[in-house]
């Protein structure tokens, strides 16, 4: 009963032997693999370069207009009248 999956397992380890004995890899595979690696990988940096580069303009445009939004008097900060501005020093 156990010789079955033995033998199996045997002639599988051999097939396999066989065929990884007959695969020979190009003279250049590596040079070829890294070449193709380091162009994706500067084609993906150019990329998050250029998607930053454009988001960051867009936030700053959106800001610019925002700012040109407001109106021109003197703002919601200083609402108070100037009669009622305390010098410096009393208050």
């Amino acid at each position: 009963m156990n010789t079955v999956p033995e033998d199996m397992e045997r002639r599988l380890r051999e097939t396999l032997d066989t065929l990884a004995g007959g695969v020979h890899p190009a003279p250049d595979a590596y040079r070829t693999a890294r070449g193709d690696w380091l162009r994706r990988e500067r084609r993906r940096r150019l990329v998050l370069a250029l998607l930053v580069a454009v988001v960051f303009t867009v936030a700053v445009v959106i800001g610019l207009w925002v700012l040109n939004q407001a109106p021109a008097g003197n703002g919601a900060i200083f609402t108070e009248p100037a009669s009622t501005v305390h010098p410096a020093g009393r208050g």
